[in-house]
């Protein structure tokens, strides 16, 4: 019998029958929604001169209406962040006259690309969309069910790439369309600075302040305009879902411990990511005169270090970094490299969620990861023939003398699990997850959702597992655009229903409950109460609290 054929909690032991707790039912019949009017053969797309034609503060945009929902991509929410605008705080976009199209998403911001689609199994998987890389990249897009004044709640996607990579629209799971149409919302994703043109602090160096945080100003110039613009589109502006996964889950509570995004965003949801602090900014100083130093520049020549080509920088701040490596170990920063900065002005210095005065105390929160965050016999079905023996052996690089202790726990917390579902559920364990989920839960004004999505595609030979990413296209009611990461069909629109449903009530109300879930009480600490996700889902309390524990 294949794990990816059935509910994973119960494949593990630790289902819904050994937690006595009893399971809804999933027998239903789905029927999806009706795209057009009238007939299946009508037209679909809509392009014109007059049609889907919105206003902003800096001009007029032109868009699409596909399937009864109004697409805008690429609107300008800030200007060039080249030459003069780089390291500097977003700038307003330039305003224009005629009308603007906006029918192709905006630039990726720079990164390397060489070699994006070298690994054919990621490629096929996740099946990368690209587009132009250049500093011209603050643009965010739009999808709305009509330019009217209805005030829909927004919803504001960040993506992933860990503050480095990625981009608004690099899986075709993070479109708007589906969602929009269900839930009745606006749903705007965006491009931003990543890596070292958004998160080099020169400050020391003689540069701006706020260079080391530029990348996420550049997320507060978005909800700004989101703020003074969405209701040109049919939002508004006072009800602001943020959302985003791995690196955008860390983008997510990082802006909730910005004083300038307060009042911004009034919920929010992190998935399989998140962080509790900044960068250290001794760290991140240090590493800026680095910079300076690598690319023969002394303090106070920033003029010089902004007309640099974009991509012969990234390769100079680089090399600063490995050359940094033995002054982040001293100073204990585990990942070395650029990303928010806790410099105590643009970014809190203190840890996140620590003052339960804080604006983010009043802001509710879902949290989310995967079973399977890392499935490392995903390509390799050698590694389904592990023993326990093998697996601890396997284990010794990341956790030493404590791996067979490890090992043992979690078999313990999941008896019916394999060694190699062992394996996987160490290395993709909630650990961070539940500290967020304390650490906002300790505030103890809004609620917290905490869940773990479990659900196994039956692709690669049931290898795949509950994959970092996996969950989205479930959240975004997108599951059959993302074939790869589903198999598509019936069985992941099921659940992707309820949960689409659920992420749309709390996205109204700060309440997830109603949406075809089981009941879904608020996180307490106490119980660790967890919403699983998969073909029959189930609230249990804090199912591997023992064997996380064996993690300290």
């Amino acid at each position: 019998m294949k794990s990816s054929r059935r509910n994973f909690i119960q494949s593990l032991g630790v289902g819904a029958a050994s937690l006595g707790v009893v399971h809804q039912s999933t027998a239903h019949t789905y029927e999806p929604p009706k795209l057009s009017k009238s007939n299946a053969d009508d037209q679909v797309l809509f392009v014109g001169d007059n049609i889907a034609v919105a206003n902003t503060e800096y001009g007029k945009v032109r868009g699409f209406i596909l399937r009864g929902i109004h697409t805008f991509l690429g609107v300008p929410y800030g200007a060039d962040t080249s030459g003069k605008n780089r390291f500097m705080p977003p700038q307003k976009p330039a305003s224009w006259t005629e009308i603007r199209p906006a029918l192709w998403w905006g630039n990726t911001a720079p990164q390397i690309m060489e070699k994006r689609y070298a690994n054919t199994y990621a490629s096929f998987v996740d099946h990368w969309n690209y587009d132009d890389v250049s500093e011209d990249c603050l643009k965010i897009n739009v999808w709305t069910p009509a330019l009217d004044t209805q005030k829909r709640p927004v919803v504001v996607w960040l993506h992933g790439g860990g503050f480095v990579n990625g981009n608004g629209i690099e899986q075709d799971g993070y479109h708007g369309e589906n969602i929009s149409r269900l839930g009745n919302i606006v749903f705007c994703s965006l491009n931003h600075r990543l890596g070292s043109l958004g998160y080099s602090h020169l400050k020391a160096a003689g540069g701006h302040p706020a260079s080391g945080n530029v990348g996420n100003l550049d997320m507060v110039a978005a909800l700004e305009w989101v703020k003074n613009n969405i209701a040109n589109f049919g939002g508004d502006a006072s009800n602001v879902t943020i959302i985003g996964q791995s690196g955008g889950g860390s983008k997510v509570t990082t802006l909730m411990n910005m004083p300038a995004a307060k009042g911004l965003f009034h919920k929010a949801v992190v998935l399989s990511g998140g962080s509790l602090a900044g960068v250290n900014k001794e760290y991140a100083e240090k590493l800026g005169l680095k910079i300076m130093e690598e690319a023969g520049l002394k303090a106070g020549e920033i003029e010089k270090l902004q007309q640099i080509p974009w991509r012969e920088y990234i390769d100079i701040a680089d090399r600063a970094v490995v050359k940094m490596a033995d002054e982040a170990k001293r100073l204990n920063v585990q990942r070395g490299g650029y990303s928010p900065v806790a410099d105590g002005v643009y970014l809190n210095d203190s840890p996140f969620f620590s003052d339960a005065t804080h604006f983010s105390s009043d802001i509710p929160v879902i949290i989310c990861s995967t079973f399977n965050e890392q499935s490392p016999s995903r390509t390799d079905a050698t590694l389904e023939k592990l023993t326990l023996a093998d697996v601890k052996e396997r284990l010794k690089p990341r956790f030493g003398e404590k791996s067979g202790e490890i090992a043992d726990a979690y078999a313990r917390s999941f008896p019916k699990a394999r060694p190699i579902e062992i394996w996987s559920l160490i290395l993709s364990n909630r650990k961070n997850a539940v500290a967020i989920a304390d650490a906002k839960t300790s505030q103890r004004k809004a609620p917290v959702y905490l869940a773990w999505f479990g659900w196994q595609p039956p692709l690669f030979d049931g290898r795949m597992r509950a994959f970092h990413c996996d969950d989205i296209c479930f959240w975004f009611y997108n599951t059959d655009l993302m074939l790869t990461h589903t198999g598509g069909g019936k069985r992941p629109r099921a659940l992707s229903e309820k949960m689409a449903k659920s992420f749309l009530n709390f996205v109204k109300t700060g309440n997830p409950n109603g949406g075809g879930l089981p009941p879904w009480k608020s996180y307490t600490t106490q119980n660790g109460e967890t919403m699983i996700l998969d073909d029959t889902s189930a609230l249990v309390n804090d199912p591997d609290r023992d064997a996380r524990k064996s993690l300290a």
